[in-house]
């Protein structure tokens, strides 16, 4: 769809367009295969010389109406969906970097994002380097090395609510010859468009705001399509020299912008098989389209909550970027002037044993392994998706041991707010 339509269409319009005679609701193409008259037809998509769907893994139509959607929001020129959020960032990374090289990533990123950098992805061979998303340009590039391939960040860090100055982190990444990858789960292309400000590539875990509900986990990966890989060819020659399981085909020459999905979606796709399914892809749609009214929702109910808790004398302290005294309030000026996300951190005054009687004393708001919904729910990060880390990890990833993650939903916001102080008092 043309990308001179505002967001809000574009979040119902995009991505699917029924021809005469066609459903008017993007179908569900739940189907392993699909069938071809002659076995030519059949060889060209394989050799990718054609375009076209044969099995599932590889492509599926209601999977790529939904990320061309995504594309579409973000201002991309191709996008792929994966399985998880977690798949994404695998991808993204694995897509350019192999055994022997380096990536930069900012150390405010999600507890399981750090834990496969950090950990998985070193047994691959592929190393990292955290870095704070602070710290001035000169420090963070004294981080790069020769083998040094891309930089990593999020836009609003799960769960420390750090914003990315993504400007900075662009020119540092292009200063050394790489994209800037950007995890833009928690403002979603509503709130903040990362290419606008430098990033070449976008990932999200769909499973939060995009789907909205909870009800199916999933990913995607979104190439804006500006970087200029073979200008930096050395650096990337999965993308710049010939592929021989295509018989030779490189695909920056192949595919020009549309060189690092592709590469992304016929060979890793292919080989490790990280899909959507159908069924999740059609349900996340559905989510797409209502993702205009409920992200400003989110944010009026978690700015709300967020004043409330900041004067309220059994809080210690509260992050929030929509908060003028906070520390990222004025990046979150620049690049989310609209909002940012409905997530709020802060702690309470009496340590973990406070914090642990006042969440099992809500009664709406729920304990659960997730966020970004629309139902307010709550969570201890130390305790829950983080315990994996050690104190040092959580300390770095900005992750304080006292810290509750409130993700606050689209419900009415003075109940919220109602359940929140009934437990403080409990």
């Amino acid at each position: 769809m043309a990308k001179q339509f505002k967001p809000e269409t574009l979040c119902v319009q995009a991505g699917w367009t029924p021809k005469k005679g066609e459903p008017r609701v993007l179908p569900i193409y739940q189907s392993t295969t699909f069938k071809y008259d002659t076995s030519e037809q059949m060889a060209r998509l394989f050799d990718l010389e054609d375009s076209g769907y044969f099995y599932t893994r590889l492509q599926n139509p209601t999977n790529d109406a939904v990320a061309a959607k995504i594309a579409a929001l973000e201002g991309g020129v191709a996008a792929m969906l994966t399985s998880s959020g977690q798949a994404a960032n695998f991808y993204a990374i694995f897509n350019i970097c192999q055994a022997g090289d380096h990536f930069v990533c900012s150390s405010a990123i999600y507890g399981g994002t750090f834990n496969l950098f950090g950990v998985t992805m070193k047994k691959l061979g592929i190393d990292v380097t955290f870095v704070n998303p602070d710290a001035s340009e000169e420090e963070i590039s004294a981080a790069f090395k020769p083998n040094t391939k891309a930089l990593f960040g999020e836009t609003i860090s799960n769960p420390s609510l750090e914003v990315l100055d993504i400007e900075k982190f662009a020119r540092i990444a292009h200063s050394h010859g790489g994209p800037l990858i950007v995890d833009n789960t928690f403002p979603t292309p509503i709130n903040c468009r990362p290419f606008e400000w430098g990033a070449d590539i976008v990932v999200h875990s769909t499973t939060k705001y995009m789907d909205g509900h909870a009800t199916s986990v999933g990913g995607c990966i979104v190439d804006s399509g500006n970087f200029d890989w073979d200008a930096h060819a050395e650096k990337f020659p999965g993308l710049c020299t010939p592929d021989e399981s295509y018989h030779g085909l490189t695909y920056t020459k192949a595919f020009g912008k549309g060189a690092y999905i592709t590469k992304a979606t016929a060979q890793l796709m292919r080989d490790l098989g990280s899909i959507q399914s159908p069924q999740n892809s059609f349900l996340l749609n559905l989510g797409l389209e209502t993702l205009h009214l409920r992200m400003p929702q989110h944010c009026r109910n978690a700015q709300k909550v967020a004043e409330y808790l900041s004067k309220n004398e059994k809080v210690a302290w509260v992050n929030y970027c929509g908060l003028p005294d906070n520390k990222y309030y004025s990046l979150a000026q620049k690049y989310m002037p609209n909002g940012s996300c409905g997530v709020i951190s802060f702690g309470l005054k009496g340590g973990r044993d406070v914090s642990i009687k006042f969440m099992d004393s809500l009664e709406f708001i729920a304990i659960v392994t997730h966020v970004a919904d629309a139902r307010s729910c709550v969570l201890h990060p130390a305790s829950h998706t983080h315990r994996q880390l050690t104190d040092e990890q959580l300390m770095e990833a900005g992750v304080r041991p006292d810290l509750i993650r409130l993700s606050v939903g689209i419900e009415n916001a003075d109940d919220i707010i109602a359940d929140i102080e009934q437990a403080l008092n409990a």
